[in-house]
């Protein structure tokens, strides 16, 4: 980009911190990408040329008023925990870093309002101590990850057992979106309208606040219980998600010595040939957890409330063994490991996820995430792949396809590939309303870049815009 524009920038932007140096400005350009060997090459020489960290949200309408007015494209970024390239500018320019806007503004019955880059763990942690109260929902990546980024690039994750996931009415209340024009307009969503903005990477606005609801809080126990073999350990998650009586946060279920591989200090529980579940538990129903795990005949080998103090101490949380941690610890005893995301056809799920095993053998180790889908109990797979090259994954994902599985594939970047964010008609007007230049994270909506884009696409979609 001409460098006079980003000077002009600048100028433009005087008060606001600016940031240019190439190693802050690479740094800032990255998310989780790598975990995908494909994402890897073709994202690699990915780079913005400027960083601007608004502290609140009247700069950022002025940062999107300038740049707009100079045609620098804008890609926001949360905390940069993302897998799929969502933060990583395509199109270089701007930036535009969200971490500052970190305030918790108000917490009452049942909801929390919080600015996007507030951490989740840290609203968690004000919401225990002002009221009892937790989310109910959040990403394995807890500590680390912005409620920002987390509505606008995620999909569920620790909690989805019991609350389904972030395309469910209700599951956000509200989100402030502020528009990319020569005078930014400030939106507030409510009901059907936040789908415009979930899981759509920026691209149709900046979120610069969040209303989510609350539940009661609890001192979950991580559990562990081993089964001989993967069917049976499935069989047993899958009856354990419909135990209406037994309160779960987490329920998951690794395959044959993925625990005991790569799980560096929660494997020295299990075996190298068992398979394990995974589940958090609140203690009121700890004892019912136990009378159905001796029902069906799992070994319970952990349970955090039944060791001392000091191993306590030194565990992480079990859920950061879950949903895309377990890629991220799997990958750092073998770099090559890739995943993939898949959903298993209700109600044969439980036979899907065994006829999967067989099909795919040895190149794919089972990890299993149960939740609630549509009122039902299902499992969402994020098994590891032994990654070989690039023509066999995609072997592996049509292996999936034409056995009824739907595959929202982590190796590609834009919303309609991944197959969570369908783009339709309405989507496209309403980037064309509040992005009329398109300068909002370019190359990341198939739909705005190709007039020709076929909305008649019959794929299913985890996202879905509802019906007029």
């Amino acid at each position: 980009m001409d460098s006079a524009k980003i000077q002009a920038l600048k100028t433009r932007l005087d008060g606001i911190a600016v940031e240019d140096d190439p190693a802050l400005v690479r740094k800032k350009s990255r998310d989780f990408y790598w975990y995908s060997p494909v994402l890897k090459r073709v994202l690699d020489s990915v780079l913005g040329e400027i960083v601007v960290t608004p502290k609140t949200e009247d700069e950022v309408v002025r940062t999107l008023a300038a740049a707009f007015a100079l045609d620098i494209p804008v890609t926001p970024r949360g905390a940069g925990t993302g897998n799929y390239g969502q933060a990583m500018p395509l199109a270089g320019g701007m930036v535009l870093d969200l971490h500052e806007l970190s305030g918790i503004k108000d917490i009452g019955p049942g909801y929390v309002i919080a600015e996007a880059g507030a951490l989740l763990g840290k609203i968690d942690a004000a919401t225990r101590a002002h009221s009892g109260q937790e989310l109910r929902m959040f990403p394995s990546t807890h500590r680390t990850a912005s409620i920002g980024g987390f509505i606008a690039g995620g999909s569920g994750g620790v909690g989805s057992i019991r609350w389904g996931g972030l395309r469910n009415l209700g599951n956000v209340t509200r989100t402030r979106v502020v528009t990319m024009e020569a005078h930014p307009r400030v939106l507030d969503l409510t009901g059907d309208d936040i789908a415009k903005v979930a899981h759509a990477y920026g691209t149709n606005g900046i979120i610069t606040e969040c209303e989510v609801p609350l539940t009661v809080a609890y001192d979950w126990i991580d559990a562990i219980i081993a089964f001989d073999g993967m069917e049976r350990a499935t069989a047993f998650a899958d009856a354990l998600g419909r135990e209406d009586g037994i309160l779960l946060k987490e329920l998951s279920v690794m395959g044959p010595g993925v625990g005991h591989r790569y799980f560096s200090q929660h494997g020295r529980f299990l075996t190298a040939d068992q398979a394990a579940v995974l589940i958090m538990v609140a203690p009121h129903s700890a004892s019912a957890l136990e009378a159905f795990t001796r029902r069906h005949r799992g070994e319970t080998v952990f349970r955090s409330d039944l060791i001392d103090a000091e191993t306590a101490k030194s565990l992480p949380p079990l859920f950061e063994l879950t949903w895309n941690h377990t890629t991220l610890v799997a990958r750092r005893v073998e770099p090559a490991l890739t995943y993939l995301q898949t959903l298993y056809p209700y109600p044969d799920h439980v036979a899907a996820v065994a006829k999967m095993g067989r099909l795919i053998g040895d190149e794919m180790m089972d990890h299993l995430e149960f939740i609630r889908f549509d009122s039902n109990i299902v499992c969402s797979g994020l098994p590891l792949i032994r990654f070989t090259t690039e023509e066999r994954l995609d072997e592996i994902i049509r292996i999936f396809e034409d056995n009824g599985c739907l595959v929202f594939n982590p190796h590609r970047y834009t919303l309609e590939e991944g197959g969570m964010k369908r783009s339709d008609l309405g989507q496209l007007a309403f980037k064309r309303e509040v992005d009329p230049k398109g300068l909002l994270n370019p190359g990341k909506m198939i739909a705005w870049d190709n007039p020709d884009f076929d909305f008649s696409d019959p794929r299913p979609y985890l996202f879905s815009q509802p019906a007029a």
